[in-house]
C-alpha cells in the first residue's frame, strides 16, 4: 500500500513538473514568435522606406524584381510567423477554456460543500450546545477529543473558505486573460489580412514586370552578363591587391612565400587578427541602415534561372548620401580606383580585409589607422536612385561570407 501510494505521488509530481515545463516552453516560444514578428515588421518597413519610397525615379526591371522578390519574400515569412503565433494562441485559448470549465466545476463542489458545512455549523452554532456538547463527554478524553474535533471543523470551514476565494480569483484571472488573448489572436488575424492584401499587390506586380521581361529576355540577360563581367572585374583588382600586399609583407619578413602563404603578420598585427576572429557574428554594420538585396555566393538569376551569379560579397541597399562605416579598427590597406567603376576603400585588420565598394566620396586615405564605426566614405547613388554598397570580407584574400560576421546579416 505505502509503495503504491509512492508510485501515485512520483507520478503526480512528474505530472505537475511536466505542466510547468510545458507552460514555460509555451511562453518562451510565445516570445520567440513575437521577437521575430517585429523584426520582420521593420525589416519590411526598411525594404519600403530604402527600396520603394523614391518612386520619383524609375528603376530598371531587374532592380525592381530583385527587390520586389525580397519583399515577397520577407512578407512571406511574416504572415507564416504571424500564422504561428495566431495558432499557439489558439491552443492556449483552448487550454484555458478546459481549465475554467474545470475551475468552474470544482469552485461549484466547493461552494456545495461550504454551504453543507455551514448548514450543519448554524444548528450547533450556539455557544451553550457547544458546551454541552464538551460537558457531556464520558471522561476527559473524550471531551479533550471532542474540542479537537471542533477546532479541526472550524479549520476545516476556514480553508473551505480560503479555497473558494483563491479558486474565484484564479476563475477571474482566467477569464480576464481569455479576454485578453482573444483580442491579441483577433488583432494578429486583422494584421495578417492587411499583409496579405499587400503580399497579393506585390505579387501582382512582380508578376506583371516578369511578363514584361520575358517579352525581351535576351536584352535583360544580356545586361546581367555584363553587370556580372563589371563585379568580376572589381573583384580580380581586389585580389590583385591583396595578392600584391601579401608578397610585399612575407618580403618584408624575410620571407620567399608569396600569397599562397597568407600575410607575414606582426606580433600587433595577430592581436588585431584573433580579436576581429573573436567579434565573428558580431561586427557592426557598414551602413546605419541597410537590407542586403544580393547575398554572398553562387546562386541563380531572378530574371533567367539559366544565368548564374557569383557573388564575393553582398550588395546593401541603405538611403542616399549614406555614410559607410568601418566594421572593425584597422589600417587602410588600399583605395582602389578604377575608371569603370566606382571607388573601393581596402581595409586590413590582421590577415583580414573588409572591401567597402561602389562610393562616391572616400574620406581616408592607404595608411590611415581606422577606428571601429569610422565614417571612411559615402555610398554611390546611381540615375535611377538606387544607393547601393558593395561589402566584402576576406581572411587573405579568400572571400568570406559576411552574413557569418556582421550581427544579425
Amino acid at each position: 500500500m505505502m509503495k503504491l501510494r509512492r508510485i501515485l505521488n512520483t507520478t503526480i509530481t512528474l505530472l505537475f513538473v511536466l505542466g510547468i515545463t510545458l507552460a514555460q516552453a509555451q511562453t518562451t516560444k510565445k516570445d520567440q514568435l513575437e521577437a521575430r514578428r517585429i523584426e520582420l515588421r521593420k525589416e519590411i518597413e526598411k525594404i519600403n522606406s530604402l527600396l520603394f519610397s523614391n518612386q520619383s525615379k524609375k528603376k530598371s526591371q531587374t532592380a525592381l524584381i530583385e527587390d520586389l522578390n525580397y519583399k515577397l519574400s520577407v512578407t512571406n515569412n511574416l504572415i507564416k510567423v504571424t500564422n504561428q503565433q495566431a495558432n499557439l494562441l489558439t491552443r492556449s485559448i483552448a487550454n484555458n477554456q478546459k481549465e475554467i470549465t474545470q475551475l468552474r466545476d470544482e469552485l461549484s463542489i466547493l461552494k456545495e460543500n461550504y454551504a453543507k458545512t455551514i448548514q450543519k455549523s448554524y444548528k450547533n452554532k450556539s455557544e451553550q450546545s457547544r458546551v454541552m456538547f464538551l460537558l457531556s463527554s464520558e471522561n476527559f478524553r473524550q471531551a479533550y477529543k471532542r474540542l479537537q474535533y471542533m477546532n479541526q471543523y472550524a479549520k476545516v470551514q476556514q480553508k473551505q473558505a480560503e479555497d473558494i476565494k483563491v479558486k474565484a480569483k484564479k476563475l477571474q484571472d482566467l477569464n480576464l486573460g481569455l479576454v485578453k488573448q482573444k483580442e491579441e489572436k483577433d488583432k494578429l488575424i486583422a494584421e495578417n489580412k492587411v499583409i496579405q492584401k499587400q503580399l497579393e499587390a506585390d505579387r501582382k506586380q512582380h508578376e506583371s514586370v516578369m511578363a514584361d521581361i520575358k517579352k525581351d529576355l535576351s536584352k535583360y540577360a544580356s545586361q546581367i552578363k555584363d553587370k556580372q563581367k563589371e563585379v568580376n572585374k572589381i573583384d580580380q583588382e581586389i585580389d590583385r591587391i591583396i595578392k600584391a600586399e601579401i608578397a610585399k609583407s612575407n618580403k618584408k619578413a624575410g620571407k620567399t612565400s608569396t600569397y599562397e602563404s597568407g600575410f607575414a603578420l606582426t606580433a600587433e598585427a595577430k592581436l588585431v587578427a584573433a580579436d576581429f576572429l573573436n567579434n565573428k557574428g558580431k561586427l557592426p554594420w557598414p551602413v546605419e541602415k541597410g537590407v542586403v538585396r544580393l547575398r554572398y555566393g553562387k546562386q541563380r538569376s531572378l530574371i533567367d534561372p539559366k544565368l548564374e551569379i557569383q557573388s564575393n560579397g553582398v550588395r546593401i541597399a541603405t538611403e542616399r548620401a549614406a555614410k559607410v562605416r568601418a566594421v572593425f579598427k584597422g589600417t587602410v590597406l588600399a583605395v582602389m580606383v578604377q575608371k569603370t567603376s566606382n571607388p573601393v576603400v581596402l581595409i586590413q585588420h590582421g590577415n583580414y580585409i573588409t572591401a567597402y565598394g561602389n562610393l562616391q566620396r572616400v574620406f581616408v586615405k592607404k595608411g590611415d589607422e581606422i577606428s571601429t564605426k569610422q565614417e571612411i566614405g559615402e555610398v554611390f547613388t546611381d540615375s535611377e536612385g538606387e544607393t547601393m554598397l558593395k561589402f566584402s570580407i576576406y581572411k587573405n584574400n579568400a572571400s568570406q561570407n559576411p552574413a557569418e560576421w556582421i550581427y544579425k546579416m
